[in-house]
């Protein structure tokens, strides 16, 4: 039976000729209860409506379907005059899943525009597409940042170890804060001595994002080389990079910093707090036990929860060496 011997969707073509563009925008959005891809020609035929809204309604009503058909459609139109449309188009993109759309994409990463080619490393970092590795690695020196940043999540995501130096160099080098901020986070999937070195460099970036990316990415994968330039981050001017230092320090567990986390104890902001009493609750001293009861009265709830959840793991962890000790000394006997 052809679908278009179907009343409703003969109603939903009429509408879509309507003079009305309201009328042929609602279409669009009826169209996507129909099963089946045997109507997509229709939504295709929608991108070429001169009404923008009606452009951008049948991009988001593509997202439902797919296939080539509609990938290629939805490409062709990212470089649509209306960025509404344009945005729909990509969002459409971003949503795919299906690894075999990557092979659609390939052929456009040269797109003369760099919205373009954005748009298509977006898409493509959710596939996580092997053969996607040459171009985004290749991509790392497009001339517009936005495709830099796009093209180290496709490597981020892909999780390679022979991209840790390219990475590397352009967290040091990339003129844009943003992109290296990208290329820190990106290389956060494995230790080593390249990952430290960039990690501890971006630590004194000039941009606070970064700083805060490196400390969080010390934190993530426990680097216990970096233990005193986080202590460092702790009198960051920024306040968001001293709290993923403290975290950082939490999860690193390293008792050289339990005298700077105290410290951090009585700072005006009550996030950093909390950080800092839960990182000591993890570190497990119990020489910061003290330093913790004098602020259980903290005028902030979630500090004050934060500091008896930190005293009852330090105390845990008091009792359960004491019993370990106990065992080694009926061992010796």
């Amino acid at each position: 039976m052809n679908p278009l011997d179907n009343p409703e969707l003969q109603d939903i073509q009429m509408r879509l000729n309507a003079a009305d563009s309201e009328v042929r925008r609602i279409a669009l959005l009826d169209i996507t209860d129909f099963e089946g891809e045997d109507h997509v020609p229709l939504i295709i035929a929608s991108l070429r409506d001169p009404v923008a809204a009606v452009r951008a309604e049948a991009a988001k009503a593509l997202e439902a379907f797919e296939n080539n058909m509609s990938i290629a459609a939805l490409i062709a139109v990212l470089d649509d005059p209306d960025p509404s449309v344009r945005q729909a188009a990509a969002h459409s993109l971003h949503d795919l899943k299906n690894q075999e759309s990557a092979r659609v994409i390939f052929p456009h990463l040269i797109n003369p525009e760099a919205s373009v080619r954005a748009a298509l490393f977006r898409a493509l970092r959710e596939l996580r597409v092997m053969n996607s590795f040459e171009p985004a690695l290749t991509a790392l020196t497009d001339e517009d940042a936005t495709v830099r940043r796009e093209a180290v999540a496709v490597l981020g995501y892909l999780k390679q170890p022979h991209a840790l130096p390219a990475l590397a160099i352009l967290a040091a080098n990339d003129p844009e804060a943003e992109v290296r901020r990208a290329a820190i986070g990106a290389i956060g999937f494995e230790s080593g001595d390249v990952t430290l070195t960039a990690v501890l460099s971006a630590l004194s970036d000039s941009a606070w994002q970064v700083r805060e990316e490196a400390a969080a990415t010390i934190g993530k994968l426990q680097l216990k080389n970096a233990v005193e330039q986080l202590i460092g981050a702790l009198n960051d001017s920024y306040w968001q990079v001293r709290l993923c230092a403290a975290r950082a320090l939490g999860r690193l567990r390293d008792p050289r910093s339990v005298p700077a986390l105290i410290e951090t104890l009585n700072h005006q902001i009550s996030n950093l707090r909390k950080e800092a009493a839960l990182a000591l609750g993890e570190i497990g001293f119990a020489g910061a036990l003290p330093a913790l009861e004098q602020i259980e009265t903290d005028p902030d709830p979630e500090v004050r929860k934060s500091v008896r959840l930190s005293i009852a793991q330090i105390q845990a962890t008091d009792r359960e060496a004491a019993r370990h000790a106990r065992e080694r000394s009926r061992t010796d006997l």
